[in-house]
């Protein structure tokens, strides 16, 4: 056996060295033709190293560790998001009553007061009346179905079928979602449009009738939804739950093998969330209707928490390698959650500042999809008939429970006020609070009245004698505002609105975070 060094060198053109390697090479000299021997021990004794594609393993390092990162980045971004769901959802039941009885006494008393010239109701206090007034008509409604019939209905189909229409229900469910927040928009704007400015509606009349009559089908989609769920619960083999539960794996495949950027990764983000969400209603109502059928047995009761938890698990297993493959496939940090979960803590900051565009759960529905009104009315509906309340006993406790819904939402809301806050100061978004759009002076000459009340509110602002101008706190009342009605758009988009106008239509527009909602196209690119 000889041993053989070679010395390699390599230099430029112009005589500068750049590498010098030395390469041992074994010969067995003996041999003279190859062997299986021979070949058994170069394969055992053969070497090679890695460090000659460092970069190639070090990225492979990074993905795994992205992997590793991504369920407890996901699940930060999916409980900051529940709870905001919960909040818009608790608004319903706790501050919408009190906001509309003082906006009513608003109503009654100012009038007797004699303030002329005073608006009667605010904007806010107009949105929050309809709010109430949809449900009470769309409750009123539902009394005239059968949840049991319903019910008995759905059990008598094969599973095949009723598996096709739980499916079914979920796209039913998204597409619902996306145009009823644009009914409910239209109503808003059509009601508290300025009547000094010429109106291209049908009316308030024919959109509030549309907005009735939306809540009421959505209800019957979600009571169609809960009947499907209670039926796979009270199937003796558990085949049906089995099944549906198994539709979610399916949506790994429909999801993981196609290109997403970070606006569509949001998207789907957000969709998560809210269905997230809104399954656990509808495990509440299932619950609720199963526990009223046994008259509210505990054993019973017990017997449904192992499926209720596989349900969860079976969710929160499918929204982690979900998302874990689509980072995966598309190079995408787990970094990026925190983005998404500063964007939707920008969207309650803003909503708490003196010159809101719109209430915080109106920007909760359009950013993930989730309408609060056609669940609570569900819910509402099952809690009548589950729920029999007789005697000054029962509506004693009915009235502590309303409190502590009231001290529940009270205290969800500071919390999730304070995280925002965090979030959005760790994000450095803090200056983009404070912005104020600025007209431009095409816009000035377009709108000669939007440049008068500009060029007046700098006088004032510039009088010593006249009060500052409002603050930028997140907790102050919001002040009626003297222009137009933003349109149904998120809240940083109501700031940008006269800098997007300026620009051409050739031109492509860039989204953010902050302008893409649940609905919103986005190219499949990555940012």
């Amino acid at each position: 056996m000889q041993v053989y060094t070679f010395y390699l060198s390599l230099t430029t053109p112009s005589g500068y060295y750049i590498h010098r390697a030395t390469v041992e090479a074994k010969v067995d000299c003996l041999s003279s033709k190859p062997s299986l021997t021979h070949f058994v021990t170069a394969e055992l004794t053969r070497g090679y190293f890695l460090e000659h594609n460092e970069a190639k393993f070090t990225e492979r390092r990074e993905k795994v560790y992205t992997c590793m990162r991504i369920p407890k980045e996901l699940e930060k971004l999916m409980i900051f998001g529940f709870f905001l769901c919960m909040d818009a959802f608790l608004y319903v039941f706790t501050l919408l009553p009190l906001r509309v009885l003082l906006a009513v006494l608003r109503l009654l008393t100012l009038p007797c007061c004699g303030f002329r010239g005073t608006r009667l109701l605010q904007p806010a206090h107009v949105c929050d009346i309809l709010k109430a007034s949809i449900l009470v008509l769309s409750f009123s409604m539902t009394h005239y179905l059968d949840y049991s019939m319903m019910y008995h209905l759905i059990r008598g189909q094969s599973i095949i079928k009723l598996y096709i229409i739980y499916n079914m229900l979920e796209v039913a469910d998204r597409l619902f979602s996306s145009f009823g927040q644009d009914i409910l928009d239209a109503l808003y704007w059509t009601a508290t449009e300025p009547k000094n400015r010429k109106r291209d509606s049908i009316g308030v009349i024919p959109h509030f009738i549309m907005a009735v009559f939306y809540v009421f089908f959505h209800t019957i989609l979600i009571m169609i939804q809960a009947s499907t769920l209670n039926v796979a619960f009270n199937s003796h083999n558990k085949s049906l739950l089995t099944i549906m539960m198994s539709s979610n794996f399916v949506e790994i495949k429909g999801s993981v093998f196609k290109k997403f950027g970070k606006n569509n990764l949001f998207q789907m983000s957000n969709s998560d969330i809210k269905e997230r969400f809104t399954n656990h209603v509808l495990l509440l109502i299932v619950c609720l209707r199963n526990m009223e059928q046994f008259s509210w047995k505990p054993d019973y009761m017990w017997g449904l928490v192992p499926d209720v938890i596989m349900v969860i698990i079976s969710e929160v297993a499918v929204d982690v390698v979900k998302h874990a493959f689509i980072t995966k496939f598309n190079d995408i940090s787990a970094d990026v959650y925190s983005e998404y979960r500063a964007s939707l803590a920008f969207d309650l900051v803003s909503s708490r500042q003196k010159n809101a565009c719109t209430d915080y759960s109106d920007s909760v529905a359009r950013r993930m999809g989730f309408i609060p009104l056609p669940v609570a009315v569900l819910l509402i509906r099952v809690l009548m008939n589950s729920v029999k309340v007789q005697g000054a006993l029962s509506y004693t406790c009915v009235l502590l429970f309303y409190l502590g819904l009231v001290t529940l939402k009270l205290l969800n809301s500071i919390v999730l006020l304070g995280k925002s806050c965090v979030y959005v100061k760790r994000a450095k978004m803090e200056d983009k609070l404070f912005e104020r759009a600025s007209p431009s002076s095409s816009t000035m000459k377009n709108d000669p009245s939007r440049a008068d009340k500009n060029s007046r509110l700098e006088h004032i602002a510039a009088n010593p004698g006249h009060p500052p101008p409002s603050s930028s706190s997140v907790t102050s009342q919001p002040t009626p505002r003297t222009d137009l009605f933003p349109t149904p758009t998120t809240d940083y988009s109501c700031s940008t609105e006269d800098e997007e106008e300026t620009q051409g239509p050739s031109q492509p527009k860039h989204r953010t975070l902050l302008d893409i909602d649940r609905f919103t196209l986005c190219g499949n690119r990555i940012d």
